[in-house]
Parts: C-alpha cells; structure tokens; sequence
C-alpha cells in the first residue's frame, strides 16, 4: 500500500500558492481611488436584434440560449447537445435513458461539463450522464472544443479536450420589483409529467436568491416497430418508468468591495427501469437503477484592479447509485451493487494583466476522490490529484495569440489490491486567431492542443476485469477554421458561419480485451479520426413584428481504427460513428403565434467493429414543430408551447437494439409573476 505523502506535498504547495496571492496584490489595490462606495447609475433600456455570437474565438465555442432552447422545442438536455456540431449523444431511449456526450469522438471521458464554472466528476465511470440536468433554468449552454476565452477558469477544464458548460440563471429585477415567481406545468405522451416551481428573492441591496425544483415521472411505456428478418410486429417498450426529483438554490452575494461570491446546493435524486436491449423477441427487462446525488459549490471572484484578479471555488460532492438485477442465474435470485463516491475540491485562479495586449493566468487545482462498494475484497480506492495551468495570451491588433500549459500529478491508496503507479505529464496547448482585413468579421484560426484521461476506478478495480497497469489515454487535436460573419444581403440581420477543419489521435485506448480465461481493461487501442465541423446562422426581418432565425450545422467525420494491421477491422469506421450528421433549425416569430422547425439527420453507422452490411444500422431523420404564444396579463405573464417530437414517426436506433420512440407530443403552459 502506498503513502499519499506525494499528494501531501502538492496540496501544501497549492494551499502556500493560494494564500499568496491576495497578498501579493494588496499593495496594488490601495491605489484605486474608488474603494467601498456603490456607484449607482440610471437604468437604460436597449433594444436590438440579436446578433452571433463572437466568432473570434480562436478554439470553436458553439452557444445556445435560453430562448434558443425553449423556442426550438427540445426535451431534455441530450437534445440540445446533439445540435452541436461535433458531438456524438449516446441516447439508450426513453424519456430516462442515460445520455453521454463525446466530443469530436474522443470520448465520453475526454469531455468535462462544467456546471456554473465548476466541473462536475465521475471518477468512478469517466463519463457524466447529461440527462439528469434539466434545461428549465438554464441561461446559455455552451461546448468548447479545446476550451473557450475564459482565463480564469479552473485548470480541471483546461485540461479536458472539450468542455460541455451549462450556466444557470441569475436572479434579475425590473421596476424595483423583489422578487419573481415562476410555476410550470408539462405534461405529455407516455405518461410524462412535470411540475417545476422557480422563486428569485432579493434579500437586500446586495444580496439575491434562487430557488428551483421540479419533479418527473414517465412509464415511457412507446410503441416501436421490431423488426426479425421479414416480419415486423407492433411491440410495447417496457421497463422505461423514471421517477426524479431536482431541486437547487442560489446565493448571489456582492460585497462592498464588489468582490463576488456565488453558493450552489443541489439535490438530485431518481429511480428508473433500465430497458434492455430487444433482441430478436427477447423484451424483457429487470434491471432497475436508484441514483442520489448532493453537492455544494462555492465560488468567490475579486476584481483588485486592472491588472489583479482572483477567482476560488470549493466543492463537496456526494453520489451514491445502487444496480439491482433480478434473474435465476444469480444466487439467491437478485444481483445488488452499490457504489458511493465523495469528492472534496479546491481551485483558485489568478489573473494578471501586466500591459495592454498580455494577459497572464494560473490556475491550481487539487481534489481526493474515494469509492466505496459492496462487493467482496473492495480496494476502497482514494485518488488525490493535482492540476496546475499556465496560461499566456498575447492580443494585439488583428492577432490572438494562446498557450496553455497543464501539469498533472495523480496518486493513489487502496486499502486491497496492487496500488497503480503514481501519474505525471504535461499537456500543452497552443491557439492562435487572425483577422486578416480590419473592420471585417473574418478570422482565420488554429489549435493544437494534447490531453489525456487517467484510466476510471472502474477500469482499474472493477471484478477481474479491472487492470492496476493502465497506462493514461492519450489525445491529440488539430485544427484549423475560418469564420465570418456579416451583412451581404440587404434582407438579413446578419449572416454567420464557421468551418473546421480538424485531425485528432489517440493512442493507448483504454479498450476491454480478451485475455487467457477472462476480459481484461487494456491499453491496445489506436485511433484517428478526421472530420468537418460547419454552422451557419442567419436572422431575416419580414415586415413588422414577423423575423425568421435561422441556424444549422453539418458534420463529416472519419473515425478510423488504425490498432492492428492484421486485424479485420483495421481502419474501418469506430461503432456508432456515422461519417455524416446535421441539424438544422427555424423559428418563426409572429404576433399571433410563434413556430419552431428542426430536423436532426444522422447517417447510417456500424454497431461493432467490422463495417459489413450485417452490422449497419440505418440512418434517420428526426423533425420537431414547436408553436408557443406569450400573453400579458397585467401582473401576469403566461406561456403555453406545444408540441410534436418525432413528427414523421421515424422508427430507429441511436444504440443497436434499443429502440428509440415515435411520434410523441408535449404541452407546457407556464405563469410568471
């Protein structure tokens, strides 16, 4: 068994940094003559079409709105994840299937999502299902490729491969009003329900609250068409009930010097049947699945001067899941796992801006990680890590200029069991912008970024499958884009659109790989992939009150397995890649009624590994129509969308032999005041 004295030493370095660096700019801070006193300033009131969002970005960042959200219609978080471009959802169907996101197909564990600006952990799975946060209060909801403009974030995101951020929203007043009171109503097909309530309160000048909680139950219970050979039957899809509740509250507090300090407490808590794969006539499905989930986060962010900035966050998390399967082939006629992970996390941020043009960040982030299950012999493994990021930004002129430099050490104790070796690299990255014409809305960009994922307690611990020997998943990424916005047609607000181009490697894929008797975890993998990322957007005004927003994107992408010559698979497409998908979306705003039209459309794909017909899985188009009105009731504010999911009844698979619903519908009604 190993000491965590290595881990030790980190932490004392990370505490002595971070309590250094309020006073290393204290002295700063006595010159600013304004100090202590609230400046107030009349309201004033901006009217405007929207426009894109900024496209000089030198690493692809792709934004959805809160209204985008609402107006498009779309159910769950999956759904809006799936219209970036880019991205790869893995959806096990239902309205409580568990939904994983992969970046450029790097892999679900490569993908970090921050939620308000701090990273949410698995440390057990490496990957975090989406489906469990709900889009009902969420503000922007964006995805970094590489990681967006933000200095001052926490070295965990700098270090991802992409970054799936969810930004919640912030208490607002007008007219001196001190609160604000939200209560919804969903209901829809498959026995779907949810009430949801949303409270803002002011508790003072300078101090705000939010409150929100909803609940969800669905039997999910969907038709679908199975399909054997030649025959098609009408079946039920069973075993797809969830029942959740989700409540969170808010405290924005701004103190008198205009530092600010941010706390979050959430609860989720479900239980849900996990439907099985259909295969051939075989439906049936016993395996239910109980999640709990509390945590609470802290940020706190200082503004010393121009140059000084400090930003710290602190975490605890809790999670605990338990599996029950129910069956003759196990002892006693039930198979139970449970599993319960705590995190405890710290990270602070500074940023220093010397002279106009150069910006300076570092970011130091240090977290334990401990698992506990029920089966025999359990290692109860403790991780404790440690990340550093350096990151430099030149900006002048035409040109944006970025280099990040991560350093990652990584130990670990378990109390059975061979303790895996101690973890150290750094991964650099590299990312520049340039305008070429000043006064146009053309950037040319480039990035090069290298990443890495520390092998799951799961591929190190779990049964005999887990192997001590891991060596860290590697990823590679380069990119090169061209982005532009502008006005070329006298009809439109604006035209926006983005290309990428990009070619990423992996090496030691962490892949499971049959051994002497048994499935072992290996590092046998080796991947690259190759692919387009286009979107466009564009505004049209159509007389008074009557504009048409249009947006979409398209994606080319070649996943090839390059890990063995000899073998038959080697460079065919990766399982569930299809080389082409896109969406595209329209929302037509009226003084009557408002419409909503997107349409997803993946390509055909393979379920394993050889890219034979017999493992195809047929490609689909998906349409959703949305139609909602907003009426003032003088104290009143009321909002009722409906709408139609599926609306061609599409019968297809995101995962082989779990079939997806139909044609569905769902109406909201929602009372502001």
């Amino acid at each position: 068994m190993k000491t965590p004295y290595h881990a030790l030493r980190v932490w004392v370095r990370m505490l002595w940094v971070f309590c250094l660096l309020p006073s290393s700019v204290y002295a700063q801070e006595a010159k600013d003559s304004i100090h202590g006193d609230v400046q107030h300033l009349d309201a004033v009131t901006v009217t405007a079409r929207r426009m894109p969002a900024k496209i000089s970005s030198a690493t692809s960042v792709q934004v959805f709105r809160k209204e985008d959200l609402k107006n498009l219609g779309l159910q769950n978080m999956g759904d809006a994840v799936k219209r970036f471009a880019g991205t790869n959802v893995r959806d096990y169907g239902g309205i409580g299937g568990i939904k994983t996101v992969s970046v450029r197909n790097l892999g679900a564990a490569h993908t970090a999502v921050s939620y308000d600006g701090v990273a949410i952990s698995n440390t057990q799975a490496g990957q975090i299902d989406i489906g469990r946060f709900s889009l009902d209060n969420v503000s922007t909801l964006s995805l970094a490729i590489g990681h967006d403009d933000n200095m001052l974030q926490s070295a965990r995101l700098f270090a991802s491969a992409g970054v799936l951020n969810i930004e919640t929203e912030k208490p607002r007043f007008e007219d001196g009003q001190k609160r604000f009171t939200q209560i919804q109503m969903r209901g829809g097909s498959f026995g779907y329900f949810t009430p949801s309530l949303r409270h803002w309160q002011a508790l003072g000048e300078r101090t705000r609250l939010s409150v929100d909680a909803n609940y969800q139950r669905a039997d999910g219970e969907y038709p679908f068409e199975l399909k054997n050979g030649q025959l098609i039957t009408e079946e039920k899809r069973i075993n797809t009930d969830i029942e959740s509740v989700q409540g969170e509250a808010n405290l924005f507090h701004t103190f008198q010097d205009d530092s600010e300090l941010n706390v979050k407490t959430y609860y989720f808590h479900s239980q849900r049947g996990l439907p099985g794969a259909v295969i051939l006539y075989n439906k049936e499905s016993d395996e239910r699945l109980w999640d709990d989930n509390f945590f609470a986060q802290a940020r706190y962010k200082k503004v010393f001067n121009p140059q000084w900035t400090l930003q710290a966050q602190g975490k605890y998390n809790y999670s605990w899941n338990k599996y029950e399967d129910t069956g003759a082939e196990y002892v006693g006629g039930k198979q139970t796992d449970t599993n319960r992970q705590k995190e405890y996390y710290l990270s602070a941020s500074v940023l220093y801006q010397p002279v106009k043009g150069w910006s300076l960040s570092l970011s130091q982030d240090g977290f334990i990680n401990k698992l506990h299950t029920n089966g025999t012999n359990s290692p109860e493994p403790t991780r404790y890590s440690s990340l550093t990021a350096l990151n430099i930004r030149y900006q002048q002129n035409r040109w944006k200029v970025s280099g990040t430099l991560v350093g990652t050490y990584i130990t670990e104790e378990v109390k059975a069991g061979n303790t895996p070796e101690d973890r150290k690299r750094l991964s650099p990255t590299l990312s520049a912008s340039w305008q070429p014409w000043e006064g146009e809305q053309l950037f040319l960009r480039a990035m090069y970024k290298n990443t890495f994922r520390v092998p799951t307690f799961s591929d190190l611990y779990y049964l005999r499958v887990g192997n001590t020997n891991l060596k860290p998943e590697k990823a590679t990424e380069y990119t090169v884009g061209i982005t532009w916005s502008g006005t070329p047609f006298s009809f439109t607000d604006f035209v926006s659109l983005t290309i990428d181009g990009y070619y990423n490697q992996v090496n030691d894929k962490i892949i499971a790989f049959p051994s002497t008797y048994v499935w072992k975890m290996q590092n046998y993998g080796e991947v690259n992939i190759s692919g387009i990322d286009v979107t466009m957007a564009t505004a049209i005004p159509l007389g008074r009150r009557l504009n048409l927003n249009v947006s979409g994107n398209y994606s080319w992408q070649k996943a090839l397995d390059i890990t063995n010559k000899e073998a038959k698979n080697y460079k065919h497409q990766l399982p569930y890649t299809p080389e082409h998908n896109g969406n595209i979306s329209a929302t037509l705003e009226m003084p009557w009624v408002n419409v909503g039209y997107t349409v997803n459309i993946v390509g055909k794909r393979y379920y394993l590994a050889q890219n034979i017909p017999a493992n195809e899985i047929d490609g689909y188009n998906e349409h959703t129509a949305t139609l909602w009105r907003e009426f003032d009731l003088k104290r009143y504010k009321f909002r009722l969308q409906a709408e139609i999911i599926n609306l061609t009844d599409a019968q297809y698979d995101i995962i082989k032999y779990y079939p997806m619903p139909g044609r569905s519908w769902r109406i909201t009604g929602t009372l502001i005041f």
